[in-house]
């Protein structure tokens, strides 16, 4: 069910994503690998567990909040619409590469993932936010490099990895969060979450 009124408290402008969460069991394996890597001296910048999560569509640094209020519409027909499906975290890799590393992610499949990204990016457009300009690739970020200080290392331990078995959630919803930045991590504060309903998109 929407949630209007909180909407309505929102600074005229946010920062927001549509997300998805992967669950204890998988946050956990992942968490494991993260605080494996930062035992590592480094400059990369690690995401926290309680900020794991896979972006469905970023929807900008400031979003108008009247915008929000009308995608939230869209997701609640989506969501209702969707079946819940499994999702599989699988692999490492570097944006762009790993001779040049910026993002550190991990693989995800999910048979409806693709459908459900394409789907939130349409409702993302018919509430007024601008196209995105990059086709989509699902991932999930796990860190992000500042500088090559420890990299090596890091690298090491990625390329182990590369075929790792995180373990598969069941999604059965997705949230629209709001990021505040600043401090050692962003902070993020559920703006609503959508449940997956039980019958297929007709």
């Amino acid at each position: 069910m929407s949630r209007l009124p909180q909407f309505d408290s929102l600074p005229e402008k946010v920062r927001a994503f549509v997300a998805l969460r992967m669950g204890a069991e998988v946050e956990a394996a992942i968490g494991d690998l993260i605080n494996h890597l930062r035992e590592i001296p480094s400059g990369t910048r690690w995401v926290s567990r309680e900020n794991l999560h896979l972006t469905l569509r970023f929807l900008g640094d400031s979003c108008d909040r009247n915008l929000l209020a009308a995608l939230d519409r869209h997701l609640n027909w989506i969501a209702a619409r969707t079946l819940p499906f499994v999702l599989s975290v699988r692999g490492t890799g570097v944006f762009p590469n790993l001779n040049r590393p910026r993002v550190i992610w991990l693989g995800l499949t999910g048979a409806m993932l693709l459908e459900l990204a394409q789907q939130v990016e349409a409702a993302a457009r018919q509430a007024g936010f601008a196209a995105e300009s990059r086709p989509y690739s699902p991932h999930l970020t796990i860190g992000r490099v500042r500088d090559l200080t420890g990299w090596q290392r890091i690298r090491a331990i990625l390329n182990r990895a590369s075929n790792q078995e995180f373990g598969s959630a069941y999604i059965a919803e997705m949230m629209l969060y709001r990021s505040i930045l600043g401090g050692p991590s962003p902070q993020y504060q559920e703006i609503n979450r959508y449940q997956f309903g039980t019958t297929p998109i007709p």
